[in-house]
């Protein structure tokens, strides 16, 4: 599934083979977020999935050039988990 554009939000789901690998996820996350000083809103439920909203609060809650640059990023590190 690719990131889609919901409510002013770029959105996306994951699904990761147990608890531990989406965990590993959500803490690289944290690294990207602190990186680029671009904070997502990360849902950790049902044990192994994952859901992220991305959007720019400094420019009125809506999708941003940095936004898409965080959305690669998050693929870049999804590779890596």
């Amino acid at each position: 599934m690719n990131w889609s554009i919901e409510n002013n939000r770029l959105e996306r789901d994951f699904t990761f083979e147990d608890f531990n690998q989406a965990l590993a996820f959500v803490n690289k996350l944290g690294e990207i977020a602190e990186d680029l000083d671009h904070h997502p809103t990360i849902l950790l439920h049902s044990y192994k999935k994952v859901n992220i909203k991305l959007t720019t609060s400094e420019e009125g809650n809506i999708v941003t050039e940095m936004d898409h640059k965080m959305s690669k990023r998050i693929d870049e590190a999804l590779k890596t988990i």
